[in-house]
């Protein structure tokens, strides 16, 4: 038995420093060039030893990176010129490392040969290519998994039997010869496959990392990602985060690779492939595809084999499910043509799996928020480009606040596709449940908090007396829920007051401080932008304004049962409550991200355990929900959460109700809606200046055709559609009126509390500030 090493090495200097490396430790064995030695020739038992140089940059700082500098000089130290390896061999023998990977017998590589290569490709090709894989997962040992990286990806793609066959079957299909779709899908596949270096990673950590990290401190969930780290040993990662902000793929990088994560493929739009972050961010693992590819066959083809070969090679991938920013501060829905994708080469090979980890990434001040809200008020978004980058860079350099890294909680692709059942409506329980994972662990920001606040208040100025005693309640039910919420010190006192800052500091807020006390307000024109930070928290208090509504419809009997029906069912009263909260749910479909019916119901019971524990028991009569409302009205969150979806959904609603049975464009009636709604909010009929917005109403407008309210059915449906979901909307705002009137007689009893106090000398309660300033909003 003999033992060949297999040299993959390019100049003289590292041929030579392999040979002295196998002089050591394979003393006898013959050294060869790998891809020049003749493997059909060799007996069987011939033992193969893939090896290679690895060119270490300078220890700096007690690290080895590259620098920009040496992207500069056109030196990279990782890949140093021919010229200058025999000079650093000599005098900086630590830079130079010889690493071996695993050895196999000439037997031991036929076996997989026969059984995964497609005909026609030689032997000595496949055990090259193995070789070269084997040296690759050495070099990855010795600088560590951050610089795990795919290379040869095309060829690899190309010469496998999967990617013939199916280029075959598409080519039947289109009618042309297979060689000619295999060579259009490479060379479609060569435009977005990330060619990565090392150097380049270093670069684009050094150079890019610094626009996020002027601007935010970053924290993040580090028991999750302990246990994701011991995940990734076993199986890919998918990271599919929240998408706010231009710098969320930066954070994240610079998060994972702190933390020593191979670096993860990131699936971005090609509206940021211009130069200079095209050339960087594609050799950094970037890997960008059209935003629109569904009319071309044979890109999805290609698309189809690339993440078919990441998921098999278990490459952790990055994209951003939502398919592109938030525009109002929520999640907004999910794309599932990428997801498609990966679920059918998860499927597709037998023991391939992949862990789904939800991120949430969210700021405590964000300057792309204003744009944002311009665009969904109806503006024009503008294209990225070279000038652009130089303005956002310039952005970056005053400090934010911080910004959050949460992980919601990981899962298995095959297993949970394994419990959806079959076809699209599975991809789309997987999409949601990355949605609703995602929502849990948002946490909540004090300006998230604040924002809340400030606009389910009056439409006037606070001091930071009033706005602590209005956010005092909700801290309170914030804790009770156990939910993630603010620090409270930022909350009250000294740091509400550096909360105001930042808000006021960001244009969301204005302030007075000519008088005795300095006063804050919500900027003219600017209730949108304190929306977005309202929303990033809004749905963790979706299922308490539920209740509070289902509540409402129980004591005025627009829900409750007959006797007939409570005697034939003693638990009707239940039935038909749950059956409101779930057509409520169904009406919020578009905006917010639900679980599974059960789990919906357990939650909504955990509220009402909230609100009292004898709910189960005792009759629910008008006075009783009315002194539980009451009870809480510090704390009621229904009109708060609620009101500028169905304002928003009010407006779309009225519109098509005026149209009879008229068919729509959407582009048309998005475009009408505006119109209508500035005019609404004029009149005072709408209620919530931020609900202008082209976003929620697109939201609408979905909603109106899964309703049938948009068009394809007949006339008199249409017609009867369009004023019955109007009909549903206007009495779920009159119950929101409805609360504001519990909040209204609980401010003014408080009041008078409070006036009886200070005639005593004694002090009145934060409730009784909280409950004044929130019943005001409505009045």
């Amino acid at each position: 038995m003999g033992t060949i090493v297999l040299a993959e090495t390019r100049t003289d200097t590292e041929r030579q420093a392999v040979a002295d490396w196998a002089a050591t430790h394979h003393p006898g064995a013959a050294v060869e060039s790998l891809g020049q030695a003749r493997i059909d020739d060799l007996p069987g038992d011939t033992v193969l030893v893939p090896a290679r140089v690895v060119w270490l940059p300078p220890e700096r700082e007690g690290q080895r990176r590259g620098r920009l500098v040496d992207v500069v000089l056109l030196s990279n130290p990782r890949r140093p010129p021919a010229f200058r390896q025999a000079a650093i061999r000599n005098r900086h023998p630590d830079r130079v490392a010889v690493v071996a990977g695993a050895p196999a017998t000439i037997d031991e590589m036929r076996e997989p040969y026969r059984e995964r290569q497609a005909d026609g490709e030689s032997f000595p090709a496949f055990v090259g290519m193995r070789a070269h894989i084997a040296a690759e997962r050495a070099e990855r040992a010795l600088v560590g998994d951050r610089y795990k990286v795919p290379r040869l990806v095309a060829e690899q793609i190309s010469s496998s039997a999967r990617f013939r066959n199916a280029c075959a079957a598409l080519a039947a299909d289109l009618g042309r010869p297979a060689a000619d779709v295999a060579a259009e899908a490479t060379g479609k596949m060569s435009t977005f496959v990330a060619t990565q270096s090392a150097l380049m990673r270093d670069l684009f950590d050094s150079a890019f990392g610094r626009l996020y990290k002027r601007a935010w401190t970053v924290s993040v969930d580090l028991d999750t990602l302990g246990r994701l780290r011991e995940q990734n040993a076993s199986t890919s990662l998918i990271f599919l985060p929240s998408h706010r902000s231009y710098a969320d793929p930066l954070v994240l990088s610079g998060v994972l690779h702190e933390y020593e994560f191979p670096p993860n493929l990131v699936l971005g739009g090609n509206n940021l492939a211009f130069w200079p972050v095209a050339p960087v961010a594609q050799r950094a693992g970037t890997i960008f595809i059209r935003r629109q590819f569904g009319s071309d066959p044979i890109y999805k083809l290609a698309m189809r084999s690339y993440l078919s070969f990441i998921v098999e090679k278990r490459f952790n991938l990055e994209w951003y499910i939502e398919g592109g920013r938030s525009r109002t501060g929520k999640l907004r829905p999910p794309k599932l043509g990428l997801l498609a994708y990966v679920a059918e080469a998860v499927e597709a090979l037998d023991d391939a799996d992949a862990t789904i980890v939800p991120v949430s990434i969210v700021y405590d001040q964000l300057p792309e928020i204003a744009v944002m809200a311009q665009e969904s008020a109806g503006g024009t978004k503008r294209p990225e480009d070279l000038k652009w980058l130089v303005k956002y860079a310039r952005g970056q350099r005053v400090h934010r606040g911080e910004a959050r890294v949460r992980f919601g909680e990981p899962f298995s692709l095959r297993t949970e596709l394994q419990r959806s059942g079959d076809g699209r409506a599975r991809l789309e329980k997987v999409a949601f449940k990355v949605m609703d994972e995602i929502n849990t662990a948002t946490p909540i920001s004090a300006t998230s908090l604040a924002g809340f606040a400030l606009l389910g208040a009056a439409d006037r100025a606070f001091t930071a007396a009033e706005i602590e005693a209005i956010l005092a309640p909700l801290l309170r039910y914030i804790d009770e829920r156990g939910l993630p919420g603010p620090d409270p010190s930022l909350c009250r006192g000294i740091g509400l007051l550096n909360t105001l800052g930042e808000l006021t500091g960001a244009g969301v807020l204005d302030t007075f401080d000519g008088g005795p006390e300095q006063v804050w307000s919500v900027a003219p024109d600017n209730h949108a932008v304190a929306a977005y930070y309202r929303n990033g928290a809004v749905h963790h208090f979706v299922d308490r304004a539920i209740v509070e509504l289902c509540m409402l419809a129980v004591a005025f009997g627009t829900v409750r049962p007959d006797a007939a029906e409570r005697t034939r069912d003693p638990d009707a009263l239940l039935h038909v409550s749950q059956d409101e909260a779930l057509r409520i749910r169904d009406l919020l479909k578009f905006e917010f991200f639900f679980p599974a019916k059960q789990e919906f119901l357990h939650r909504l019971g955990a509220e009402l355990d909230l609100m009292s524990q004898e709910w189960r028991t005792v009759e629910p009569t008008r006075e009783w929900v009315y002194d539980t409302l009451f009870a809480h009205a510090g704390s009621l969150l229904a009109r708060r959460t609620l009101q500028s979806f169905l304002d928003a959904q009010l407006v779309v609603a009225r519109h098509l109700a005026s149209l009879g049975s008229a068919r729509v464009n959407k582009d048309t009636v998005l475009m009408d809606c505006l119109g209508l709604g500035r005019q609404l909010s004029l009149q005072g009929v709408i209620l919530s200046k931020d609900s202008v917005s082209k976003d929620l109403y697109d939201g609408a407008y979905r909603l109106a055709e899964n309703r049938h309210a948009a068009g394809d059915v007949d006339a008199d449906e249409l017609v009867r559609a369009r004023r019955d979901w109007l009909a549903e909307v206007e009495e779920l705002r009159e119950r929101l009126a409805r609360i504001a009137e519990i909040e209204a007689e609980r401010a003014a009893s408080d009041a008078r509390v409070a006036h009886n106090a200070a005639a005593h000398g004694e002090t009145g309660s934060d409730e009784t500030v909280a409950v004044t300033g929130d019943a005001e909003a409505q009045r």
